[in-house]
Parts: structure tokens; sequence; C-alpha cells
């Protein structure tokens, strides 16, 4: 009973208590769930906002690439307060949905009904959902985290393990992307083990050139230097190679001819762009030179975006 009740026999006391008292304990049950909810979205805001203005991670802190850094850091910022809203949005629902549900339980009380079945009810419930939908929970704490981690977003090309491609769209149960082909993967994120991001912060391109035994590698080598710094000075690669080029010399021996590799530290997801333009570049100075690839194994080419070791 409402402590406002006013517990008459009289049929004027009755009244009262349905037409006064249950109304004003209704009105201040509801009254007091929107400042709660309004308290508890205040909270989040503040968090999220909190949230929005952390530091950019330090990976990329030794850089040189001062107008690239810039940029970065700025859509690192931007990219992160999106990652903060959609957290904070995603806590209000769930903080109204759970305040929602006490005040209607609360009124219903109010108005004389039975609620112990409803709370018998919602821990069955709960319980049965809890061992149906292991594997739906599942997915939504793994979308959560990777949310959270800023792990991969919209735009990314990411190697899922089974899946690669680029990403289409991040939900809380599902990951979306295409891959080179067209094909759309839908990847459920609980059953994400592993995220190989190809497109976060910056990449490298790396190639390996097979040039024939009797070719003269100090020359090779020249020729590449000069070949990826010129890419590197072109005006149309400005915003794509960030760092001067290096040539690391020769990587092995194969049984077609001698491997040299030459990197190059590109913008996210730019990789591949430089490296085509590489290919065609070299093949040009080597004809030029005289400097011949092995004819049965052609130019080897791996992309990686991880730090290798020189």
């Amino acid at each position: 009973m409402s402590p406002l009740d006013v517990n008459w026999d009289l049929p004027a006391g009755k009244a009262y208590d349905w037409f006064v008292a249950a109304p004003l304990s209704i009105l201040l049950i509801i009254v007091s769930g929107l400042l709660f909810r309004w308290f508890v979205c205040r909270s989040i805001d503040r968090l999220v906002s909190r949230a929005s203005k952390g530091a950019v991670p330090g990976v990329i802190a030794n850089s040189k690439a001062g107008e690239f850094l810039d940029g970065l850091k700025q859509g690192s910022h931007q990219r992160r307060e999106q990652r903060a809203q959609t957290m904070g949005s995603l806590l209000k629902s769930v903080a109204t949905g759970v305040i929602l549900a006490i005040v209607i339980v609360m009124v219903l009380s109010q108005l004389g009904a039975n609620i112990a079945p409803i709370i018998a009810s919602a821990g069955i419930f709960g319980l049965a959902f809890g061992f149906g939908a292991q594997n739906l929970v599942k997915d939504f704490l793994s979308g959560i985290f990777m949310i959270l981690e800023d792990q991969y977003g919209v735009g990314d090309t990411v190697d899922l393990g089974e899946a690669t491609g680029t990403v289409e769209a991040v939900g809380l149960r599902v990951t979306r992307l295409r891959d080179v082909n067209g094909t759309v993967w839908y990847v459920r994120n609980g059953e994400i083990l592993r995220v190989g991001n190809q497109s976060q912060n910056w990449a490298r391109t790396v190639l390996d050139v097979t040039v024939s035994y009797d070719a003269d590698l100090d020359r090779v080598q020249e020729i590449l230097q000069d070949v990826a710094t010129s890419t590197y000075e072109d005006p149309r690669f400005h915003d794509v190679i960030i760092e001067q080029p290096e040539v690391w010399g020769v990587e092995r021996f194969d049984k077609d001819g001698v491997v040299v590799r030459v990197v190059l530290k590109t913008a996210p997801a730019q990789q591949w762009l430089v490296a085509r333009a590489m290919r065609q570049r070299i093949k040009a100075e080597f004809d030029r030179a005289g400097i011949r690839m092995p004819t049965t194994f052609p130019v080897a080419t791996t992309i990686t975006d991880e730090e290798p070791t020189p």
C-alpha cells in the first residue's frame, strides 16, 4: 500500500484512495523515474564527453610526417568521438529500458496488481534467456568491446580469419565486410578470434623484387632507391607516402634469382596503390638499365602492415 493510501471503510475513503492517493502515488513514481533517468543520462553524457577527449595512441609518435600526423590526429579524434557517442547511445537505451520496466512494475503494484508472479516470471525468463541466448550475449559483449577498443571501423581493410575485406558496417552483433571480389561477408562478433587491421594509423608497402644472379646488386639497389624516392617526391603521392623510402637490401636467394627488398611507409589503406605504382616504375627503369628479371619467376610482392625486422 502507498503511504498516501487512506484505509477508510467508508465509501468516501475508498473514493479518496482510488481517485487521489493512488494517482498521486503513480505520478510520484513516474516523476521519480523520469528524474532518475535524467540523472543517469546526464552521467552517461559526461562519461562520453570525457572519453571523447582521450589522448591519441602513441603508436605513431615517432613519425616524421608532421602534416600527415595532424590530419591523422584529427581523424582519430573524430573516430574516437563517434565511438564514444555510439556507446553512450547504447548505454542510454539500456538504462531507459531498465528504468521503464521498474516504473511499470511499481505502477501495477499501486493499482493493486499482484507483482509477485511478474517478478518470478522475470527471473525465470532471465534464466531461460541466459541459457538459450548464450551466443547472442557473447556476440553483443564482443561487439561492445570491439567498439570500445576501436579494433576496426567502417572503411577499414581487415583480416578476420575466414573473411578479409573492407568493413561496411559494424554492429553490436555482426560485422559486415566486402572482399575484393565484391562478396559481402557477415561475421558474428562472438566468432572473431583475431583482427588484422590493415588501415589503422599507417601501413607499409613491402616489395620483394627478384633479379637474375648476373645482375649488379649495387646498381639494382641504387635504381630501387631512386625509383622509391622519385615516387615519394611525386606530388600525387604527397599525402600517400609519409616517410622517406628505404631499400633494405638483399632479402634472400631463390632458385630463380636474388630477392631485393624495398619498403615505403604509407597512409592507411594506400599500400596497394603505392605497390602498383612502384612495380610499373621499377619495370620501366630496369628495362632502361638492361637489368633482367627471371622469366619463370615474376616479381614477388608482399604487403604487410606489421613492423618487419630489417
